[in-house]
């Protein structure tokens, strides 16, 4: 059921199915709901799925002041919109960008969540230096995207090191995340790096050890960087288990569907409290 929410000046999409405990879904940047479909029928057995496009992307509005996307107002709008969707505390799984919201929500708000699944995410950068860089590396990205328009920047995106584990894949794999990464407005994409990229993020290393939550760390094996991310966060969670799935990179669920769905049940359908 596909539903819009208002939620701070902003209409936010969300598409709900099943019933059950609440499992909200934050897709990555440059994505929306459609990439999570291939799973939601399984999910909505046993659980009231509720499936976010984040600021600027998919059907949700698209503000035009970069500000507006700063993660403290995302994490207003992630509040309201928990409230009106779960009865109570939910399950909250995010890849990347989605990822990195998702652990600055369960850090911030444990008690709104009984678990928390990270897909190829990562609690930011540490040093100022860092991060520093990365906010003009962003600025530069988001400049370009406004310039060039969605087309030549999803070419750009398309090409970088991050996908090369995807050429194997099947071309209408591949066509359907194409048709998916276009349908996304420029403006929502840039002012998602000025707001909420990596480099305006807070680091979240110094509170992973304070986060008691059953936590899912998800991560390909051909994706070095963030399988030592990941194997490092995992060393400092309290209740956290990693898989690092072979022959996948960064986009897991899109490169090994089937093991990532068998995780996912295994984490949370399979756990004592949802059998």
């Amino acid at each position: 059921m596909n539903n819009k929410i208002a939620i701070n000046g902003v209409t936010y999409h969300l598409e709900e199915a099943g019933t059950g405990d609440t499992l909200i879904v934050l897709h990555g940047f440059t994505g929306s709901t459609a990439q999570w479909q291939p799973f939601v029928d399984a999910w909505a057995q046993h659980f009231h799925v509720v499936l976010v496009d984040l600021l600027g992307h998919g059907q949700t509005d698209v503000p035009e002041s970069a500000s507006r996307y700063r993660l403290k107002h995302v994490r207003r709008d992630l509040l309201k919109l928990i409230d009106a969707v779960s009865d109570g505390p939910a399950h909250l799984l995010g890849y990347s960008m989605g990822g990195r919201i998702a652990l600055y929500m369960a850090v911030n708000h444990p008690n709104l969540f009984q678990s928390l699944i990270l897909e190829s995410a990562s609690p930011g950068l540490e040093s100022a230096e860092d991060r520093q860089q990365r906010v003009e590396s962003d600025t530069a990205l988001a400049q370009r995207i406004q310039n060039e328009g969605i087309e030549a920047f999803v070419n750009f995106w398309e090409s970088i090191p991050l996908w090369a584990s995807q050429s194997s894949l099947a071309a209408d794999t591949l066509a359907a995340q194409r048709s998916q990464r276009l349908a996304n407005n420029p403006v929502g994409l840039a002012n998602s790096l000025l707001g909420m990229g990596t480099g305006v993020q807070p680091s979240l290393w110094h509170q992973l050890a304070n986060l008691s939550l059953p936590t899912l760390l998800i991560c390909g094996a051909l994706d070095t960087k963030f399988t030592a991310i990941n194997q490092r966060m995992n060393d400092l969670l309290p209740q956290s288990q990693l898989v690092i799935v072979p022959d996948a990179g960064h986009n897991v669920h899109l490169e090994q569907p089937e093991v990532f769905a068998k995780q996912i049940e295994t984490f949370l359908i399979s756990s004592p409290e949802n059998t």
